[in-house]
């Protein structure tokens, strides 16, 4: 059975924090644009940054995997890659100087594809990599966190993705959190949030950040 949660604002990005500060782009997972991410975003807002969470399945969202896939199936990718471009480039012409994209799964996927035109600064991606056919040379520093349980296609593992990025050049830093499965970090699915490592995997990012887009 298909299971579709509405969501506020539907298709209009969310904003938190002021324009003109270093900007932080979140892109939501599989299941949508699920309440969890607000707690993410305000984390980042705190610590001075602009923060803009884009709704890319037009106003609905699940907690069923089954309707999950069937909401990515439905995403137009160049539809949301125009997305984050629109948000840098409002962003940029309302200040802010430094750009990186933080992205979960599916969200996680179109941040490494989008990271590889070279206007972000700085890229985070959660359980998520890039095909040899879809990999170019991302030019920014990159961050990678994963689950200790997940499952990859043929080329996708980590170790591959790693390794290609290392050839072309990339700054790499990667992690993977023990005892926990593929969606750890969000907290709207029960079955499969962590808290210690979303929260350890958090501060990892904030880090991460704050060495590429603060002075």
């Amino acid at each position: 059975m298909t299971e579709i949660v509405p969501i506020p604002s539907p298709g209009v990005p969310f904003y938190y924090g002021e324009p003109g500060g270093p900007l932080v782009v979140l892109l939501h997972d599989w299941y949508g644009r699920l309440p969890w991410l607000e707690n993410y975003a305000r984390g980042l807002e705190h610590q001075g940054y602009r923060v803009v969470v884009p709704d890319l399945f037009d106003g609905v969202a699940t907690t069923d995997e089954a309707t999950a896939e069937q909401l990515l199936g439905q995403l137009d990718v160049a539809t949301a890659l125009s997305t984050v471009d629109d948000i840098i480039q409002t962003a940029r012409a309302e200040g802010s100087q430094r750009v990186a994209v933080v992205g979960f799964s599916a969200g996680g996927w179109l941040a490494l594809l989008h990271a590889q035109g070279g206007s972000s600064d700085a890229v985070v991606a959660y359980y998520a990599t890039l095909g040899p056919a879809q990999h170019g040379v991302i030019p920014c520093p990159v961050l990678l966190q994963f689950a200790e349980v997940d499952e990859w296609d043929e080329g996708e593992d980590p170790e591959s993705f790693i390794d290609r990025l290392k050839d072309h050049g990339t700054p790499v830093s990667q992690f993977s959190y023990l005892g926990t499965v593929h969606s750890f970090a969000n907290a709207t699915i029960p079955e499969k949030v962590n808290g210690a490592a979303a929260a350890l995997a958090f501060a990892r990012t904030a880090s991460f950040l704050e060495d590429h887009l603060i002075d």
